[in-house]
């Protein structure tokens, strides 16, 4: 297995060519600290997350970890499903430290640092919560536009708000704020989509007033104010009566950042291109997409692709191509990645159908046993259950009895008759089988449907917030809202991180925003 120390590493990431710069550690121990252009790729989930950001197996890939070796494993494994060019960083993270180079905490943290060169960049306007809660009150000419997921909206909102996630924004504003004199105000929970919803709308020309919350709900909730819960206002579904006029909007600005207008044609020879690795995003709303998308391509809505891109863009230096129906959204979303550093984004008109449909993952060896909810029910006072969902999923709702685990990292189990090993969808659930029958010596079986269809089905849940313990969640990285103790002086660390993140930038050296990498 090829090894390279830090100094090669850093010449890889400041060079031309493409780069997948992959952490095997799990999302809580990535996020406690990592290299700027670090990706996350926990072992646990490596079948489903490796191939989702690998599209190309013959792509440069450095594996990274914290130098205790779980690097060298993910690394065997990225060799077995038929990578190339895999080499695995001298030290981890450590050695990267003692070479003098700079260290990141927190997730998504490229995306997150433009979010606050973007505010210092534009100068972005904002408002303090106290002062929009006192507008509110007055009935004040405005609207509150939440630019996060509709499932973050639907769990706390700002009173008055609308979910309107920010690749929506400029798309739908024209419906939403039609007279000019409407004050727009958008949130989100902190910082980054706040920013780059309000700047998407500024970018965009529109002649209303914009600013964002400063600090979003998290600044809400640190003010004594109160947020709503189970709020379902959204924006009307459908094409907007004004999507001529987004159009125009986001053209002027997807132009003036450089952004490549390609037809079916060009996507498709970009598609039989072997020698370059290729992401096929469809920015719509969700809905939209499962009504129809173009084979091959993959669900990234735009607002959440530019404040999350290491979610779904794992290779520096790769093609990206954005589509939608009327061209706006993939325009917007493709002008702020031209802006973060993305070289060769490109918008393909006209391309929503067609496509090459990427090969399915092979199965993690022979077929699994199964077993159904009903049979479950029947046998759960005889069974240990391994649920290996997210940490802060199980808490939100588990089989009674449950053990949570992360597969990584499984503990021995008690003895039980029988064994059965289940996740939201139940596709982690069949890839943790074999590592569950070394250990037990046992069978396991696979619940089919996972926990989705254990709740679909009626079927009693447990919830527990104190299980795991903050401690115990190496799988994700706890936001502030996600712990059990310490919430408000959580919300103000993370506060106070994200706002030095463009300090920490300039002392890395490896990031140029406002242009093309």
């Amino acid at each position: 297995m090829k090894t390279i120390d830090a100094k090669t590493l850093r010449g890889w990431i400041e060079d031309s060519h493409e780069l997948a710069l992959l952490d095997a550690r799990e999302d809580g121990e990535f996020g406690a600290e990592h290299l700027f252009w670090a990706v996350p790729c926990g072992m646990a989930r490596r079948e489903i997350r490796g191939r989702a950001l690998l599209p190309r197996t013959g792509t440069r890939i450095c594996v990274t970890d914290d130098g205790r070796g779980v690097a060298q494993e993910l690394a065997a494994w990225l060799e077995g499903i038929g990578c190339t060019d895999v080499s695995v960083l001298q030290g981890g993270t450590k050695a990267w430290m003692a070479a003098g180079y700079v260290v990141f905490s927190g997730m998504n943290v490229p995306s997150k640092a433009f979010g606050e060169w973007v505010e210092h960049h534009y100068g972005t306007e904002s408002v303090d919560a106290p002062e929009l809660d006192a507008w509110i009150r007055s009935g004040k000419n405005m609207v509150v536009l939440d630019s996060r997921t509709e499932e973050e909206f639907n769990r706390m909102s700002i009173p008055s708000g609308i979910s309107v996630p920010g690749g929506e924004l400029v798309y739908r504003i024209g419906d939403l704020a039609p007279d000019p004199e409407t004050l727009v105000v958008v949130n989100c929970a902190g910082r980054t989509r706040s920013i780059l919803g309000a700047e998407s709308l500024r970018r965009a020309g529109i002649p209303n007033k914009v600013v964002a919350l400063r600090n979003g709900t998290m600044g809400w909730d640190l003010a004594g104010l109160t947020c709503e819960h189970g709020k379902t206002s959204r924006f009307a579904p459908g094409t907007p009566k004004t999507a001529d006029l987004a159009h125009q909007r986001a053209s002027a600005f997807a132009a003036e950042t450089g952004v490549r207008t390609i037809g079916p044609n060009q996507l498709a020879a970009f598609e039989a291109d072997p020698s370059r690795t290729l992401y096929v995003l469809d920015v719509r709303d969700p809905p939209e997409y499962r009504a129809g998308h173009r084979a091959g391509s993959v669900n990234a809505p735009g607002g959440q692709l530019v404040q999350a891109t290491d979610t779904w863009v794992g290779v520096r230096g790769a093609r990206v191509v954005l589509l939608c129906d009327t061209g706006a959204r993939s325009r917007m979303s493709a002008a702020w990645l031209r802006l973060m550093g993305h070289q060769d984004v490109f918008v393909a008109d006209g391309a929503l159908t067609g496509g090459t449909a990427r090969p399915a993952a092979p199965e993690p060896g022979a077929a699994v046993s199964t077993i159904d909810v009903s049979g479950l029910a029947a046998i759960l006072a005889d069974t240990a259950v391994i649920d290996l969902a997210r940490s802060v999923e199980f808490r939100d709702g588990h089989i009674p009895g449950a053990i949570w685990g992360v597969r990584s990292r499984l503990k021995p189990l008690k003895a039980a008759k029988h064994i059965v090993i289940a996740s939201p969808d139940g596709e982690a659930a069949r890839l943790a089988v074999p590592e569950v029958q070394a250990q037990t010596g046992k069978e396991p079986r696979v619940l089919a449907g996972g926990t989705d269809a254990w709740k679909a089905a009626g079927q009693p849940i447990e919830k527990n917030r104190l299980i795991p313990a903050d401690e115990d969640c190496i799988d994700f990285y706890l936001r502030p809202y996600d712990r059990n103790s310490g919430v408000e002086e959580a919300m103000n660390a993370y506060l106070s991180w994200e706002i030095d993140l463009v300090h920490e930038i300039e002392r890395d050296g490896t990031v140029r925003f406002g242009t093309g990498h």
